[in-house]
């Protein structure tokens, strides 16, 4: 499950986007990899198919980009190369675009053509090409990098947009190539910005679009907020005649799913934003883990009725930790690994961070 498609300003990037830059020497650390090792050889036992598939046991049993991507980077954060091969098989055999370095967003097994959809999810895009760039640094292998750098080049090719005016000085990261520019706006994604992602691959595909994406991501990240709490939907619109934003229609006006991975990356990426850190801490400290609700509804105020996946509560721990600058807590709760694939991948991708930030 794509998380795309999930029915539940600088030439330069500065000091601290150039020090996620350097998330992948932080990975290839001996102690980062022991202290993921047990919970990826979990994650493999319970979601890695003996194909390289990962399967997302709480979408039917499908497969996607996004998933392929968070499996590369766990086998690179736990130095497994046999698995990172594995994946990367599956993914480009089954998932490759036939006329770019992009990925088919989904897989659907039993299907007549399981791969039918042939647009991307920039996400899963990402996640890719970031892992790639780290197993070309971590295992010393060249065409790990060229991977990279093609579908970086993509990504840029295919994926950023600017607006138009009035607002053409925007950068725009489109969730897909197809299907989110519209004569009056875009819809994009903020959990889409993977800040330690695009860091990395700017040294892979170097162009000034690196750092007009962060800081124009971080901005629309600030200015996109909504509620009592102030916090980010799923899914966003950025009108064209005036560059107001407003919950895009078309998904329920909701942080829940998908924004909750907008204060990893904040987290994760190092990046500076205390405003709307401090409305994540507020609204933390309201409704503190493990009864964080899955779910708000950005325009009425409603909470779910309950609590968000235990990988959730991991990402809100780490965040608040990082914030705070308190002791990073455990941030893989006793049952997010078993809870379901999504879950489990969001409670691994929060470890990856909280190792990263100790150096």
């Amino acid at each position: 499950m794509c998380a795309m498609h999930r029915s539940r300003g600088c030439q330069a990037l500065g000091r601290r986007a150039l020090l996620a830059a350097g998330l992948a020497g932080g990975l290839s650390r001996p102690a980062a990899a022991a202290d993921i090792t047990g919970e990826w050889a979990r994650f493999k036992s319970l979601y890695l198919a003996p194909d390289g598939r990962i399967v997302d046991t709480g979408n039917g049993g499908i497969s996607h980009s996004e998933g392929q991507g968070y499996g590369l980077l766990f086998a690179v954060a736990s130095d497994d190369p046999a698995s990172f091969d594995l994946i990367l098989g599956w993914t480009s055999r089954v998932l490759k675009r036939p006329d770019d370095a992009l990925h088919a967003w989904r897989y659907v097994p039993g299907a007549a053509n399981p791969v039918s959809d042939l647009n991307n999810a920039t996400d899963g895009d990402l996640l890719i090409a970031y892992a790639l760039s780290l197993a070309a640094r971590r295992w010393g292998e060249p065409d790990r990098a060229e991977a990279a750098a093609a579908i970086a080049r993509d990504i840029l090719r295919l994926t950023v947009r600017p607006l138009g005016r009035p607002i053409g000085e925007r950068l725009l990261l489109l969730p897909g190539v197809a299907g989110f520019e519209h004569p009056d706006g875009a819809v994009i994604n903020p959990s889409y910005y993977i800040f330690p992602a695009l860091a990395a691959l700017a040294a892979h595909a170097p162009s000034p679009l690196w750092g007009r994406l962060v800081a124009d991501g971080q901005a629309l990240i600030a200015a996109g907020r909504f509620g009592r709490w102030r916090l980010p939907p799923d899914w966003l619109f950025l009108a064209r005649a005036n560059g107001a934003l407003a919950p895009a229609a078309g998904w329920p006006p909701r942080f829940s799913f998908d924004a909750i991975r907008v204060p990893l990356n904040l987290a994760w990426g190092d990046v500076p934003l205390p405003p709307v850190a401090a409305d994540f801490l507020a609204f933390w400290r309201a409704f503190p883990p493990p009864r964080t609700p899955a779910w708000v509804d950005l325009r009425s105020g409603a909470l779910a009725p309950y609590a968000g996946l235990p990988g959730m509560q991991a990402i809100a721990q780490f965040a608040q930790s990082a914030w705070s600058g308190a002791p990073d807590p455990d941030p893989v709760p006793p049952d997010a690994m078993t809870a379901s694939y999504y879950s489990a991948a969001l409670a691994l991708l929060t470890l990856i961070a909280a190792r990263t930030r100790r150096g």
